[in-house]
């Protein structure tokens, strides 16, 4: 008998992607800043990028830790011009990382035409878009890998990688082997063996790990990761080193 996995603690890690605020309704989750930026610590995160519906709500984390905390804009394309206004706005303030797409939350399908002016915004400044993916009708990979198509310029990261369905795992797997501008990123995605084959098929640097906290925890999180048969070098890439020069802290 084999003894227990055990979490390395130790080793570098940035979470791509994770959540500021309380979501009610049927999630029933929450998580502060301040309780965010603990649990990174109890863990060995440096960094975590993002997230939630209130923007006001994302900035004030990052302000409260500018080092820990890198904020994406997350914006909802059915508000038109309204949208983009902001989007522009927090470009010109420099206050935002990137774009946080959200088909499910908001209603629309991924490759709407409603999209487009926030992805040709993404395309001027060459900011990334983080999309969530693996919720039929809106965000199935399909769709991304049209929306990555029509926008070849914009790096589109499929947030967890086509979520809980196994045929949306492998799809978003095979969708991003076939444009180049598609990353993937591993939360929530249940199949430890997937992550593998993402980092063989899809390319070594084109894979990130993150934990969608509070939907999930870091220990479930970083110990799938741990165990999907790469080694200590490529681990490394994933938890830490793709993202990071991804999003250019590593210049």
């Amino acid at each position: 008998m084999t003894s227990p996995q055990k979490i390395d603690q130790t080793r570098p890690k940035i979470d791509a992607h994770a959540h500021v605020g309380q979501f009610g309704s049927w999630c029933g989750v929450s998580v502060s800043a301040s309780e965010l930026v603990a649990q990174m610590d109890q863990y060995g995160v440096e960094k975590a990028i993002v997230s939630y519906p209130d923007n006001e709500v994302t900035l004030a984390a990052q302000k409260a830790f500018p080092q820990r905390l890198a904020a994406l804009a997350w914006l909802n394309p059915n508000e038109g011009e309204a949208a983009s206004r902001l989007f522009g706005d927090l470009i010109e303030k420099r206050l935002i990382a990137g774009l946080k797409l959200h088909p499910l939350f908001n209603a629309y399908v991924a490759d709407d035409e409603c999209v487009y002016p926030l992805m040709e915004l993404a395309s001027q400044k060459d900011l990334p878009v983080f999309i969530h993916s693996g919720h039929p009708p809106f965000s199935l990979p399909w769709s991304v890998g049209q929306l990555a198509e029509k926008f070849p310029r914009v790096r589109l990261v499929m947030v967890h990688m086509g979520h809980g369905h196994g045929v949306y795992i492998q799809s978003a797997i095979e969708v991003a082997r076939k444009h180049d501008n598609i990353w993937l990123e591993n939360s929530g995605m249940p199949m430890h063996t997937k992550i593998k084959e993402a980092y063989q098929k899809v390319g070594s640097e084109r894979l990130f790990w993150g934990s969608d906290l509070p939907f999930h925890h870091y220990a479930v999180e970083i110990l799938r990761t741990e165990v999907s048969g790469l080694g200590p070098k490529e681990l490394a890439k994933v938890f830490h080193d793709n993202i990071n020069n991804f999003m250019g802290w590593g210049r």
